[in-house]
This record gives C-alpha cells, structure tokens and sequence, in this order.
C-alpha cells in the first residue's frame, strides 16, 4: 500500500481494516474463500448496467454513515432502501460495508442483491486479494478500488483478480496523477471522487477537470456532490457514463422520488 500522513483519514481507516481482516481470515481461510468465489453463481454485469441505453444512469448508494456526516439514517434497512431504488429507476446498487466508519456490513450484499435485482457494487478499503474473493463470494458484481491507498502493481493485480472473477472493477481516482496510475493499471471504469479525502471538501470541478483526460474508451463514472438535475446535465456534457449518489438519496424523506428528480 502507498505511505499516508498518519494524519489522513485514510490510515486510520487502514488500521481499522486491517484488525477485522486478521480476523475475518482466522474464521475463515483464503483458499476457502476463493474456492467460495470461483464457484459462485452468475450474476447481473455491473458494467452492462452503466452500458445500457439510458440517458442518466444511477448508481444508487446503500450506506449508514460517514466519517464526515455521522449518521445518515439511523433506521437504514439495506434491503428495503435498495429495493426503493430499484423501483426508482436504479441502474446499480453500491453498498459501502465498511464497519468501524460507516457502519457498514458484508452481509448487506447478498441481502441486497437477492431483493433488488440489480448489480451490486462493494465500496470499501480493499487492499488484498482475499477481500476480492470473499466480495465475488458474498454476491457482489462489480468492486471498489481506491487508488490513493493502492500502488500501481497492486492496483494492476487487483483488477486482473476481479477480471478472473468475472468482478467488475470500479477505480476510484481524485486527481490526475491517480487518474494516470489507474488507466497504467489497466482500469476500465473511472470513478472520480469529488470529495478530498484530507479536508472533505467537494468540489464538481474535478469531475469536470479529469473528463478531459479519461479516454473514451472508459466508461467514466461521478461521485460525490450530485444533488440536483443541474449537475447531472453539466457532467453528462463532460462525458460522465454513469453517477454514484448516496447522501442526497439516504438524507431524503422519499428516495425513490429523489431519483426520480435527477433522472
């Protein structure tokens, strides 16, 4: 992994993380569960969701809470929340199951995936090969990848692992230079965090910054800051393929007409 500032959210989020893997490996082994993810069912592609004919394709997101904002929906049932979205329009769900930050949880995935009927998209700290087994083992179609916590080589053979997996790779990027280590690495879906992880300050400029350098090949997908049908057209006219919301939606009293407003 790369080096952070002690400081940074990031490697206190790190530390965390990798306390439950040690446990998470102890319950069970690797070889186990990548047995468990080579011999998982079909599921629904992550990426020809944000393929199809549509012109705003939602990503909708499934989660508690967040560093920065506490807890956004103390109630949150996962697999009634995701459902909503479903019948809103939802191309895919992300679920963040990062436990200590956000109060996520694993088991949300094949919850979520069995009730909504939509590709699910794992967000979490995934640094090691056995986080992507037991992601392709829980029912998940595609994963997060973050590149400022990643080196390009680990980066690359994280992808090559949820490509043999039939796990779609979504890399999440925050300026240009993780923008050029993730298209080094081979990635095929851009994810452009608006937010900077060091103040969380969100800023639509970044999106609109990096689309000039995503080739057109990618398929380029916005996070952060989308709360109105302003932003959505502005980043459609820069290229965006695909939108992952989750406060706007899990703040709201109905989400399912909030994504009906942006769509």
């Amino acid at each position: 992994m790369k080096h952070l500032d002690r400081a940074h959210i990031l490697t206190r989020i790190i530390e965390a993380k990798q306390q439950r893997l040690q446990v998470a490996k102890m319950r069970v082994p690797e070889a186990i569960v990548k047995r468990m993810a080579e011999t998982a069912k079909t599921l629904p592609s992550f990426r020809e969701a944000l393929e199809r004919p549509r012109r705003v394709r939602i990503i909708a997101e499934v989660k508690k809470a967040s560093p920065s904002k506490g807890v956004l929906k103390a109630d949150l049932d996962p697999a009634k929340q995701a459902t909503a979205y479903a019948e809103a329009g939802a191309c895919a769900v992300s679920v963040v199951t990062e436990e200590d930050f956000f109060q996520g949880d694993l088991a949300w995935i094949g919850k979520i995936a069995e009730t909504a009927g939509l590709p699910v998209l794992r967000k979490d700290f995934v640094y090691e090969p056995f986080q992507v087994y037991e992601t392709r083992a829980t029912g998940a179609s595609a994963i997060l990848f973050i590149a400022a916590i990643l080196e390009t080589n680990e980066l690359k053979n994280l992808i090559r692992i949820a490509n043999q997996l039939k796990l779609d790779a979504l890399v999440e990027v925050h300026d240009e230079l993780e923008l050029g280590e993730a298209l080094e690495a081979g990635a095929s879906i851009i994810g452009v965090n608006n937010r900077d992880l060091k103040t969380f300050d969100v800023d639509l400029q970044t999106s609109l910054r990096l689309s000039k350098l995503i080739p057109d090949d990618r398929l380029f997908v916005v996070e952060s800051g989308i709360h109105e049908k302003a932003h959505i057209e502005l980043l459609l006219d820069a290229g965006a393929d695909a939108f992952l919301i989750g406060e706007h939606f899990l703040t709201s009293a109905n989400p399912a007409t909030a994504i009906r407003g942006l769509s």
